[in-house]
């Protein structure tokens, strides 16, 4: 089955509560955190959109409007910028400002889990595939991971999703799938399996958190009985789907970071800031030195 439809839409779920991340997202949703300077959601926004996607859609809760106002006009601010001739602050802020009408946000009331998240955008999405962006899964290359899943997307059609290589000892801390032939972007699935034990793993290869996905996972959806952590898995559905439409999976050749995590934030930002000409040799500089710090305190004690 090869879907001729384009991908015009991305739907990327704020709704989460952040809990790993209090105190700090007692008051501010976990995506406005930053990475050097620009907040999460940023990042999964940009990917989309230069992987060509036409129309973000955020899934968000309560207490997620700073969501809604950062990527609003900001008249005040431009003003004030403008005055004190900070040209290249004022050419930034534009720049991010997405085009009118092609940002939409609807509400996920409870919180069921990624699955009844998704499901919740069905009405905005419509009838068309679509990509799907996990916010906290951060990754840097030199192609954009869901541009990537496009061209797999235009080579075969139906579902594709985006895996990476973990160490095979980990399988069991993330959703793994089976591999199958080869295509020219990626491979098809053979198997979906969450968090094998490795010595039954079907690979080494995890779900990255980037998908392009059929609509008919809304109709699964509606009917998917709750599964881990007593909510409604996306996963289980794309099982469901399997059975009745191709997957392939596109091995990204960057890297991810999981910024859900403390560790993984904190690895994304030093990352991120080493790729910074402005500061990168800086920051080097200073994450050796305090390597070098920890080793001579670890031989004092």
């Amino acid at each position: 089955m090869k879907h001729s439809k384009p991908v015009r839409k991305a739907v990327i779920p704020v709704a989460g509560n952040g809990t790993r991340f209090l105190p700090a997202t007692k008051a501010m949703p976990k995506e406005m955190l930053t990475i050097v300077d620009r907040p999460v959601v940023q990042y999964a926004v940009d990917e989309a959109m230069q992987a060509g996607i036409e129309h973000i859609i955020f899934v968000t809760s309560r207490n997620k409007t700073a969501i809604e106002d950062y990527f609003d006009s900001t008249p005040e601010l431009v003003s004030a910028l403008t005055r004190s001739g900070k040209t290249a602050q004022v050419a930034q802020l534009e720049k991010m400002l997405p085009v009118a009408g092609t940002v939409s946000y609807t509400r996920q009331q409870v919180p069921l889990g990624l699955g009844h998240a998704v499901w919740c955008a069905r009405e905005l999405v419509g009838d068309e595939p679509f990509a799907l962006l996990l916010p906290d899964m951060v990754s840097y290359g030199s192609q954009g991971c869901m541009a990537g899943l496009m061209d797999l997307y235009q080579e075969v059609g139906g579902n594709v999703i985006a895996v990476e290589e973990c160490a095979p000892t980990e399988t069991s801390s993330y959703g793994i799938v089976g591999v199958g032939n080869t295509v020219e972007h990626g491979f098809e699935v053979t198997d979906m399996v969450e968090k094998p034990d490795p010595a039954v793993a079907p690979s080494n290869y995890y779900l990255n958190g980037r998908y392009i996905l059929q609509p008919e996972i809304f109709e699964l959806l509606a009917s998917q009985e709750r599964g881990a952590g007593n909510e409604i898995q996306l996963t289980d559905s794309m099982q469901r789907l399997a059975s009745a439409q191709p997957f392939h999976a596109h091995a990204y050749a960057g890297r991810t970071f999981d910024c859900g995590s403390k560790r993984g934030f904190i690895e994304a930002n030093v990352a991120f800031a080493m790729l910074r000409a402005d500061m990168g040799d800086d920051i080097a500089r200073s994450v050796q030195q305090l390597v070098s710090d920890r080793e001579n305190r670890m031989k004092a004690a």
